[in-house]
């Protein structure tokens, strides 16, 4: 919006209009949703969301990192109105049409790597994580798979056993997928490897064989290996570098397929179209989605053709890279390739500066990392002791909306900076303002 008529509360949030949409909700939906706050939007343009009351937001959150191109973006609004005007859906699994051939052949050019990639479609980031699970074991004849603590993959069943983000998603499920391995993911800040030492030992990843495969697993039992190269909801954990490189040389060792969880860190919100890319690491399998589309229900996983290897009809989907949202997909790769993904490179480093600022002025901050418009800043009870504070977070967050500002908390008691990758540095400014002003208040 060119007159930045945002963020702009004209009654409190929700508003009667909003209460009606929540109380209706509350009655007929299923109680597993979760709910962060009570936004009820009506639409949205660029960075600005609008509740149905009128109330107008910026966005700090993009939907949970899906609305890469912002709200509304012309080129992708042109795009999907194009593509159903003229047909809404056949299956893909079964027929052809050029948007799936095109989206494909896009997806697979450019994914990290120099090696020839192939490329199922999906409707969501957690399909794209079941369909990895099933092609490693089939690729492999192998059945064991590890994934990292803090880990988020989805909430199907063999997704949310690779998922260690919190107990609630695993509660009352079991027996889940058998065979999955949790390691310590690189959290420098709470690494029990060297979070207390200068320098990174690299422990999260020697354990794996000097544990995990001395005591309790034979590597040759090992399909693959699971990693965020980036976690997201476990609390936007970036690692130090040199620990993708030293997964990648694990795998190489033993055979174990590598797949990398892109699909929240994808499609240009860290600067590169795909976070592996700032440690020059290809994967066997890449999984994206939530960015891909911007908003539209599509997911991918690409895989290195060598692994590439199970028979016609082994796996399918009816809806998986549907045409509307295949033409979707490729306006999104537009926009970003064309500048977007630039721009994140550019504004995350005033985002990153920014969180960096806040620490310096609020003692409540214990870490600040991030690459790109993917920034986390972890709140403490105390910096000594490094003791989470998820309440203070939970306020934050709470008194950002009823400012106007969207937020989403991660982990244990991280804020997550994401908004979408057509932000500019005034309102990156601006949000940062309204943060600074909401943890002077919530900490108080």
């Amino acid at each position: 919006m060119t007159d930045r008529d945002y963020p702009k509360i004209v009654v409190p949030p929700p508003g009667p209009k909003a209460k009606a949409v929540v109380d209706r909700d509350a009655a007929w939906t299923s109680h597993c949703y979760i709910k962060e706050y009570p936004l009820a939007i009506a639409r949205g343009d660029g960075v600005m969301v609008e509740d149905i009351d009128g109330n107008r937001f910026l966005d700090f959150m993009a939907g949970i990192a899906v609305a890469s191109t912002g709200y509304g973006h012309p080129r992708v609004v042109t795009a999907i109105q194009d593509a159903a005007a003229n047909f809404l859906h056949i299956c893909g699994s079964d027929f052809y049409y050029e948007g799936m051939a095109a989206l494909c052949e896009r997806l697979a050019k450019v994914a990290p790597g120099p090696t020839r990639k192939r490329v199922f479609l999906t409707n969501s980031g957690t399909e794209a994580t079941e369909g990895a699970i099933k092609l490693a074991r089939y690729a492999t004849r192998r059945t064991a798979m590890i994934a990292f603590k803090g880990a988020f993959h989805g909430r199907s069943t063999g997704a949310v056993s690779l998922t260690s983000s919190k107990a609630r998603q695993h509660a009352g499920f079991g027996p889940l997928l058998p065979d999955v391995h949790h390691v310590d993911y690189a959290y420098r800040y709470r690494c029990r490897h060297c979070a207390d030492k200068p320098a990174c030992t690299n422990g999260c990843v020697t354990s794996i064989e000097n544990d995990l495969f001395a005591r309790h697993l034979d590597p040759h039992d090992v399909a693959a290996i699971f990693v965020e190269p980036i976690q997201g909801e476990g609390g936007y954990v970036v690692p130090p570098p040199g620990f993708l490189r030293e997964l990648r040389a694990l795998c190489d060792r033993y055979g174990i397929l590598l797949v990398f969880d892109e699909i929240q860190s994808g499609i240009g919100r860290t600067g590169k179209m795909f976070a592996c890319e700032h440690e020059g690491v290809e994967p066997d399998v890449l999984l994206t989605a939530k960015g891909l589309g911007s908003g539209m229900p599509i997911g991918a996983m690409i895989v290195r053709e060598t692994v590439d290897r199970w028979q016609n009809g082994a796996h399918g989907s009816t809806f998986g890279g549907n045409p509307v949202c295949c033409a979707a997909a490729l306006a999104t790769l537009d926009v970003v390739e064309q500048g977007a993904m630039a721009n994140a490179a550019v504004q995350g480093e005033r985002l990153l500066a920014g969180a960096r600022a806040l620490m310096e002025k609020h003692p409540c901050i214990g870490d600040v990392r991030g690459v790109g418009l993917m920034v986390g800043i972890e709140f403490v009870k105390d910096r000594a002791t490094r003791e989470p504070d998820g309440d203070l977070v939970h306020r934050i967050v709470e008194l950002a909306f009823s400012r106007g500002l969207l937020l989403l908390g991660a982990g244990k008691s991280a804020l997550r900076l994401a908004p979408p990758l057509v932000i500019d540095a005034v309102d990156i400014d601006r949000g940062m303002a309204m943060l600074d002003a909401c943890i002077a208040e919530a900490s108080r």
